[in-house]
Order: structure tokens, then C-alpha cells, then sequence
């Protein structure tokens, strides 16, 4: 591959062409206002402490996600640059990975920058796109150093249960591997969450995640790795190279965000709530889909009956005012991906539009 030309389709995708007035392309809860966090000015500067960590913001993220500081790798970049940091910091150029498909497309094509050697393995619609700890064993190989999963499932909000990562990460041992595990949807099932997967095998497991999707916080770029100290160390090193030194601000506002997550998580479980109790009446409805419904999430990943996303999309594009995201940017072309993160009579409209462009197609 020629690192000076790659792009990513489905972020070129999502920056360029997924907007709309009636809007399902979008995967996280809709934004949370900055009036309604306890932000004045005097709490924010410019300038900070320039070392590996803010320690109030590494100290609420352990404490958010159970571990000890020193597990923690604060990036300014959301999940998207913590997973790019974790791949570096786990192979080197010319090691084998496996990536589940249908998958999430930035984290092939990051794989591929930094010169892995990728093969895929399959999540099945048919079989609620659960995983398959045996397939993975199968194809693991003397050079497979690293095992990629996205929990929830990116594209279909699937939940993977403890048992079934546990058993992928005894594989992995045995084959000398990691697993990334990138948890950013994760959060969404609220009380229910359950812990980490970090917490199997801290010698195994590296997880990513951020504020992004589950609260309504993208704007603050606040992401993190979850790996054993020596990993956690190596990986700060290596952010040297891409981020160097963060955007102090956003670590005040994350801190300050993170201190008044229960509140925010409140305001996404009930707007998610409403949201899912329309996305499932409107699945009720539908004779053009074939969908696996997940138990969490903003997300759900529908099969046409006939006929390929594509024009689906271009359809509801062009004369419907909506959006959704076409399964070929998950390498399932009869696909598409659905959110319902957004403003609830937003949604509503949305998906009476969906409606309306499956029976005109049908």
C-alpha cells in the first residue's frame, strides 16, 4: 500500500456525504450542549502540564474504568487515534492480524498503514452476528500478533458476552497475539454495561474507547487505551509522534464532563429509549428488511431483501432529505447501517422517509 495516497472511504464518506436534513448515518447520541455542563471560563486555560498525562483526567478515567492509572493512555483524538495508536504499539510492519468483517472500515485501513499483513474473519448475520472463537483460532498463524473486535459491534450493535471474548483471548495467548478490543458503543447499555474486557486479561486485552458515541461529547476528542503498564508506556512514546502534546482545554472540559457523566449518561439512555421503542415499531412494520435486532445501542445493521444499499442511499438522498450508511463501507453491500442517536421527532420523520424509499425500491 502507498502511505502517501491512502485515504479512508467511509470517513471520506461520513465527512462529505452523510449529512442530511433527516439524518440515520450518524452513529452516536446526538450533542450534548456545552451550556448544560458547569463550564465557566475561569475553569478553563490555555496552557497546562506538558507530560504523559493530565493526572486529575488519567486519574477520573482509571477510576471510570476500574484499573490503575498507569493503564491508562489518554489520547486527544477520540477512539479513531487510540486505535491507531494501539495497532502500533502492538505489531510491527509485516505481522499478521485478523479483523472481523463486516467490520468498521478505518480500522483495515489503518492496519494496512502501518504494514500488516490483514485476513478477516466472518460475523455472521445469520447467526446474530455473534462471534466465532473457533474460526479465529482456525486462521491464526505463527505471525498473527494481533486480533481486532469492535464490542458493541460496529456496524450492528451486537453484544459480545465475557465468556466468548475469554475464550478468543486463550486463543491469542496460545498463538503469542493480543486483542483489541475497541468499546467505544460499549457504555450504551447504561446500568447494564458490563465490565470491560480489559479486566480478563490485562496481558492480553487492549481496549479503546471514548466520550464520542455514548455521550454526546465528540467535540471533546477525549479517548483512551486501556493496556498493562509496559504496553501503556511504550504507547504514550509513540504518541510523541502523532500528538505530542494535547489541547489542555479539552482536558478541563473532559474532567469536567467525566465528573458529571452520570447526568449525561441519564440524558442519552432516555433519549436512546424513545429512540430504540422507534427504530423496533418501525422494523414491526417493514416487509423489506431482514434485521438482527441488538439489546443495546444506537446502531442496527438491516439486509435488504432485494437490491443493494447503494441505491437505497442515493434514493433517500436525493429526493427524501435522508441518510443512512450504505454496507459496502462494512463490506456487506446488501446492507446498510441505521442510527437513531439523534433528535427524537428528527428520528421519527427519518424513518417514515426510510419508509417511504423501501416501498418505492420494492
Amino acid at each position: 500500500m502507498n502511505r502517501s495516497t491512502i485515504v479512508s472511504p467511509y470517513m471520506e464518506f461520513s465527512k462529505l456525504h452523510s449529512a442530511a436534513r433527516f439524518n440515520l448515518a450518524a452513529s452516536g447520541i446526538m450533542n450534548y450542549p456545552l451550556s448544560d455542563l458547569p463550564v465557566t471560563i475561569d475553569r478553563l486555560e490555555i496552557d497546562g502540564p506538558d507530560a504523559y498525562g493530565y493526572e486529575p483526567l488519567i486519574a477520573r478515567l482509571a477510576a471510570k474504568s476500574n484499573v490503575a492509572p498507569d493503564c491508562v493512555v489518554y489520547v486527544n483524538g477520540g477512539t479513531s487515534l487510540a486505535n491507531h495508536l494501539a495497532i502500533a504499539g502492538t505489531t510491527e510492519p509485516g505481522d499478521h492480524a485478523l479483523i472481523e468483517t463486516p467490520g468498521y472500515e478505518l480500522l483495515d485501513t489503518t492496519a494496512r498503514f502501518l504494514g500488516l499483513e490483514i485476513d478477516h474473519f466472518e460475523r455472521h448475520f445469520e447467526d446474530g452476528y455473534r462471534l466465532d472463537p473457533r474460526d479465529i483460532e482456525r486462521q491464526l498463524t505463527p505471525r498473527t500478533r494481533l486480533i481486532v473486535i469492535t464490542n458493541l459491534h460496529n456496524p450492528s450493535g451486537v453484544l459480545a458476552d465475557n465468556d466468548t471474548l475469554r475464550q478468543i483471548g486463550n486463543f491469542a495467548r496460545s498463538a503469542g497475539a493480543r486483542v483489541l478490543v475497541d468499546e467505544v458503543y460499549l457504555d450504551m447499555g447504561f446500568e447494564r454495561t458490563p465490565p470491560s474486557s480489559f479486566h480478563l486479561d490485562p496481558k492480553i486485552f487492549v481496549v479503546t474507547s471514548s466520550l464520542t458515541k455514548a455521550y454526546g461529547l465528540s467535540g471533546l476528542r477525549c479517548g483512551w487505551i486501556l493496556a498493562e503498564p509496559e504496553l501503556a508506556r511504550r504507547i504514550w512514546r509513540i504518541n510523541d509522534v502523532y500528538g505530542a502534546t494535547p489541547v489542555h482545554a479539552a482536558e478541563l472540559l473532559s474532567v469536567i464532563a467525566l465528573d458529571n457523566l452520570p447526568k449525561i449518561a441519564a440524558r442519552a439512555k432516555s433519549l436512546l429509549q424513545t429512540n430504540r421503542a422507534l427504530l423496533n415499531s418501525f422494523f414491526d412494520s417493514c416487509d423489506e428488511l431482514d434485521v438482527v435486532r441488538p439489546e443495546f445501542g444506537t446502531v442496527a445493521f438491516p439486509r435488504l431483501r432485494s437490491g443493494a444499499a447503494e441505491r437505497l442511499f442515493n434514493l433517500l438522498r436525493d429526493k427524501y432529505e435522508a441518510s443512512i450508511v450504505p454496507g459496502s463501507f462494512f463490506g456487506a453491500p446488501q446492507h446498510f447501517r441505521i442510527g437513531v442517536g439523534g433528535e427524537t421527532e428528527m428520528t421519527r420523520e427519518a424513518l417514515v422517509r426510510l419508509g417511504r424509499a423501501l416501498q418505492e425500491l420494492s
